[in-house]
């Protein structure tokens, strides 16, 4: 799939902006690895070694180009440091869907950026052509999750019974949405 080019403004919200990942976000991706659940939702491996971290960065900067969606490293503001991760992932794209998904830097947690990247992912999803609709799908145990996902405005539709793999078991996962505004369903 071809996507839109890369967004010729940073999409930014409060106190975070979302750049291109970079080499230096290596030692953040080391830090997301030692969280328990990180490792199990994508392709991140647990306790990451330097080497681990280089080789998640350089995916994450094909990812584009590839034509999977639009990877950012969520970094704050005042300094462009590097705090997190979000995507925008269109494989759904030709039926009007994105699906988003975000990490906090264990270290970084607690202070708001995860609502704030979502907040400035799901704006920036609105100028690709075709959105109308971005989700989030959280297992239901994940407290902190659905309280960012409701900070950013989305929306919980319903519970997914063992919707999706995780850790290698299928898992419950709650759908989160967001609609293009002014969208109507006919």
């Amino acid at each position: 799939m071809t996507l839109p080019p890369w967004p010729a403004e940073t999409p930014v919200s409060g106190q975070v902006l979302l750049r291109a990942v970079e080499a230096r976000d290596a030692a953040m991706a080391r830090q997301l690895s030692t969280d328990p659940y990180v490792p199990q939702t994508g392709s991140l491996p647990g306790n990451a070694t330097m080497q681990d971290a280089s080789d998640w960065v350089e995916r994450q900067q094909g990812r584009h180009a590839e034509g999977t969606g639009f990877s950012f490293t969520i970094a704050r503001r005042t300094d462009e440091f590097a705090i997190g991760h979000c995507g925008l992932w269109l494989k759904n794209l030709d039926e009007g869907r994105a699906s988003a998904g975000y990490a906090i830097a264990p270290s970084e947690r607690g202070r708001g950026y995860a609502a704030e990247a979502l907040a400035a992912l799901t704006e920036f999803g609105w100028t690709v052509p075709g959105v109308q609709r971005i989700d989030l799908f959280i297992e239901p145990w994940n407290i902190a999750s659905i309280r960012t996902a409701e900070r950013a405005g989305y929306v919980r539709e319903e519970l997914l019974v063992s919707h999706q793999l995780v850790g290698g078991e299928r898992r419950d996962m709650l759908l989160y949405s967001s609609v293009q505004r002014g969208h109507t369903t006919r």
